[in-house]
């Protein structure tokens, strides 16, 4: 999860400010936005992935066919359902004992700044994110001790499913989401509140890179290169060496030569296959 650790530092920067002459306010509400940043985005995950699975299977739509789905997928449904949840279990126990040594009773907040500084600390986050979140993944591949023993759990899943999205070993998470997180809110200078929508947008955009579907009309494959048919080439057993970049830009692969363009073709049988372009190394 993107926002575990960052909102523990959210709730030390706010203690600290609050005595400052920023002259924050009262929080007019019972749940602090850091509780809120903690468990807002986990809804978030489960009811955006939930419309997906309500949507139903979408044969015309999907990247795969159920028949690929059911063969190359060596976990269950089940059993992914399981380890989202105990990675989310497992960041939120962080969570609350960070919270623990960080606690307060000052009830304030610090003011929203003006709406282009807001967008501009939106940008800013999502660069930060992009680029740790580049580099620790590509490292994971890399290092074969870290692709076996943490990585490889996130590519049993060779065909994506939104629900499948956070489907990480917990060390994993830690770092790439939870640290990335961190790192995002600190180096943009968000608010807590900021945060809350930030965390939740991103992990609106993760459930869908991997919902395995390409949907007409889907706004974030209309404003983002990096979507669901780009990252899908990163999951087949080919393209484990392409498309690192997530969850937002695809510029770190462009840089450092591991972007793999790919075209997107109709399938007698319905639906679409995202095809490299490039040839494989």
């Amino acid at each position: 999860m993107f926002f575990i650790l960052a909102e523990s530092i959210i709730f030390d920067r706010r203690m600290t400010n609050s005595s400052s002459n920023l002259a924050p306010t009262v929080m007019p509400f019972p749940v602090s936005d850091e509780l809120l940043g903690t468990f807002v985005p986990i809804a978030v995950y489960w009811i955006y992935s939930g419309i997906y699975v309500l949507l139903g299977d979408l044969n015309h739509y999907r990247l795969h066919t159920k028949a690929e789905e059911d063969k190359k997928n060596v976990v269950s449904k089940r059993t992914v359902v399981k380890g989202v949840l105990i990675q989310q279990a497992f960041q939120i126990a962080v969570s609350l004992l960070l919270f623990t040594f960080m606690s307060g009773d000052s009830g304030v907040v610090l003011p929203q700044p003006s709406l282009p500084v807001i967008f501009l600390q939106f940008i800013v986050a999502m660069v930060v994110m992009d680029t740790w979140q580049y580099f620790m993944h590509r490292f994971m591949h890399i290092n074969k001790f870290l692709y076996k023993h943490i990585h490889s759990k996130h590519h049993t899943l060779v065909v994506p499913y939104a629900f499948g999205a956070l489907y990480n070993h917990p060390l994993e998470g830690l770092i790439l989401d939870t640290i990335g997180g961190a790192l995002s809110f600190l180096i943009s200078g968000m608010t807590p509140r900021t945060a809350i929508f930030f965390f939740s947008f991103a992990t609106i955009k993760t459930v869908d890179d991997h919902c395995g579907l390409w949907l007409p009309g889907n706004l974030l494959h209309i404003f983002f290169n990096n979507n669901s048919a780009y990252h899908d080439i990163h999951h087949q057993l080919y393209g484990t060496k392409y498309n690192f970049s997530q969850p937002f830009f695809i510029t770190w692969d462009k840089i450092l030569g591991t972007h793999m363009p790919f075209s997107l073709e109709k399938r007698k049988e319905g639906g679409f296959e995202a095809r490299p372009i490039k040839k494989i190394n």
